[in-house]
Parts: structure tokens; sequence; C-alpha cells
């Protein structure tokens, strides 16, 4: 058994298990995911609803990619969250370590421990999917992370308001030059004055930033929790929304959720 110190750090999780990551700037590389249970957002996309509360339980691979998923007791200790990832981190399979949700950044406290114990563990480099709206949160775990994946909520899609938050988040990440992208969410709703607002708020921060449009994908029926229809851009719509935000930012890419296609969830 990996041992710590702080034997009472814990956290509330959902899953640990190995797939290939299915957006973004890390799309088609391997990564080991640590999903974290809540979070304080409510986007009327979100096809991850069961990660708003915690549940009593959690699940984690038993050998990485073969879905063979055991089931532990929420919440986990970071010994034993440690000895978990040791067990996915078979040699050469792992480009990085996910951390998702949820929210991660709900848990920072945990992560300011953790994270430096994980990449001693494993020398795995550290990537954090975040809402991008908790600056406060990021600056705790700043200095452990080697990339970030932002998303940039957009009224018109998600339901969700956070233009100053974004801001500074983007603007902390940029600062310490750790890579950093930014995702956003685009239905058949999208209103594309706030496209502009979002390519100037990264402008203001810098160009060079990457931007990834994800045209959203359809609920199913058993992930539905609003009224809210979520319906997929037109290619037309797409094609007129980079060239938009190609005037201020020189890299927008559109990638949709390609783990869904592969079967990788």
């Amino acid at each position: 058994m990996i041992t710590n110190n702080k034997v009472n750090s814990t956290a509330r999780l959902i899953e640990v298990f190995s797939a290939i990551q299915g957006e973004g700037m890390n799309v088609g590389t391997r990564q080991i995911f640590i999903r974290f249970a809540f979070c304080d957002l409510r986007c009327c996309f979100c096809d991850s609803a069961h990660t708003w509360n915690a549940p009593p339980t959690c699940r984690v691979e038993s050998f990485p990619g073969l879905r063979d998923f055991e089931v532990h007791t929420n919440p986990v200790q970071l010994p034993v969250l440690l000895e978990w990832i040791a067990r996915q981190n078979l040699p050469s399979i792992h480009d990085s370590i996910s951390l998702t949700g949820g929210e991660p950044l709900l848990h920072a406290q945990f992560l300011a421990e953790f994270l430096p114990a994980v990449r001693s563990l494993t020398n795995l480099p550290i990537y954090l999917e975040t809402g991008g709206h908790r600056p406060e949160q990021l600056e705790i775990i700043l200095p452990y992370l080697d990339s970030v994946g932002m998303d940039l909520k957009l009224p018109s899609v998600s339901g969700e308001t956070y233009w100053a938050e974004h801001s500074r988040f983007l603007q902390l990440c940029s600062n310490t030059k750790l890579e950093v992208f930014v995702k956003i969410i685009v239905s058949q709703s999208t209103v594309p004055e706030e496209l502009e607002r979002s390519a100037l708020l990264v402008a203001e921060v810098s160009e060079d930033i990457p931007v990834f449009l994800q045209p959203v994908t359809p609920l199913t029926p058993a992930q539905e929790f609003s009224s809210v229809v979520m319906v997929a851009p037109t290619p037309e719509q797409v094609l007129e929304w980079q060239v938009l935000m190609k005037r201020f930012v020189k890299h927008v890419r559109v990638i949709p959720q390609t783990h869904k296609m592969l079967n990788q969830m």
C-alpha cells in the first residue's frame, strides 16, 4: 500500500478509468481519468448530470481500458486514490492524467496535496478540465498543472454567465505559461454576438490561445433533465462562426465529441 501522512485527506469521486480523450487539444491521446463528484453549474447541455452530487459509491477500473469496474465507498482517501492510479499506470500506455468532473476545482484543497504525490508516482503530465469559473481555486493548484482546458460558457447555450470569471481564469493560466486552450459548446441556439465577445475575451489575454468550437451532442432520453432541447448547429453555422472568431484569435478548430463516436465514455 502506498502511504501518505495526510490520510484524512479525502475526495468524493464518480470514477477512475483509462480511455482516449475525445475533446479539445488532447483529442486522441490516452489518459487516466479521475472524475470528481459535484458541480456548481447547471449547463443545459450537460451529459454528466450524474456528477452534480456525490453518490455513496464510486467505481474504478481493475485493468486500464477493460471497463471491469469495482465499486468502492465515498469519500476516497488520498492514499487509496494513489493506489488506484498506480494500478492504472502500466508502462508506456498513458500520455497524461485528466482531472475531470463535475468540477474538479471544488476539490482544490485535496488536489493541492494529491497532485504532487501523483506526479511523483507516475511522472505523467496533469491536465485539468474545468468550467473555468473558479479562479480563486485555480490559484491553489496552478503550480501542479501542465495544461488546462477551460470551458467558456455561452449564456445562449449553457444558461450560465461567467464572463468576468472566465477572463480572470484565462489570465491566470496565461501568466503561468502552462498550456491552455478554450472550449466552447455551440448549438443551433448560439448567439453570434456571444462568440464575438468570447473571441475578444481570449484575444485580450493572447490571440495565440487555441479555441475549440464543439458542436453539442444531443442528449439521449435517459440524459435529459431540462425542457431546453439541444440541437446541433448546421455545418453552415459552424463555418460562419469559425470565420467570425478567426477575426480576433489565430487558432479556431471545430472538433465534435470524438470519444462518443469511439464509445470511449
